[in-house]
């Protein structure tokens, strides 16, 4: 036996290495991963309720165009019908859903640097996607000089 544990020396010392990492791994992991974690797929259900703990901030379209009708039909009808009302004008739940959406009207978008952000020059975008270099498209003209952002094509 004893010429047995001599000769496999090489094969238990990285066996105990291997333990023993597997074991700090062990605590690592227990010490910083949720308890609840895995439970329903791969994230951490208690962020389910860190969620709803939250105000409501986007009030979604549906509230948009129950009062503006004529900027809807104008986006309907043109090349913004996929863009969701709040992508450009930010959340509008305090608006959309108070009692006097009067006392809560937002500020209008800077569109200096909205219209910038999708549709500036950019080769990652698709080939048919409107693309500009805005510093030589508008000669410094704000994009909603020439253009109405609700039908940029009108």
């Amino acid at each position: 036996m004893r010429q047995f544990l001599r000769d496999s020396g090489h094969l238990i010392r990285p066996a105990v290495i291997l333990l023993a990492g597997l074991g700090i791994f062990l605590a690592v992991r227990t010490a910083f991963i949720p308890k609840a974690f895995g439970e329903y797929g791969h994230y951490d259900p208690a962020a389910l309720e860190r969620i709803r703990a939250r105000s409501v901030s986007y009030a979604g379209q549906d509230q948009c165009v129950l009062c503006h009708d004529e900027q809807a039909k104008a986006r309907a009808a043109g090349k913004h019908a996929h863009v969701a009302c709040e992508a450009c004008h930010g959340p509008q739940a305090s608006h959309a859903l108070a009692d006097d959406p009067s006392a809560h009207k937002p500020p209008l978008p800077d569109v200096a640097n909205l219209c910038r952000r999708c549709h500036e020059k950019d080769a990652a975008k698709p080939k048919g996607f409107p693309q500009v270099v805005t510093a030589e498209h508008s000669g410094g003209a704000l994009c909603n000089t020439c253009h109405q952002p609700h039908n940029p094509h009108l």
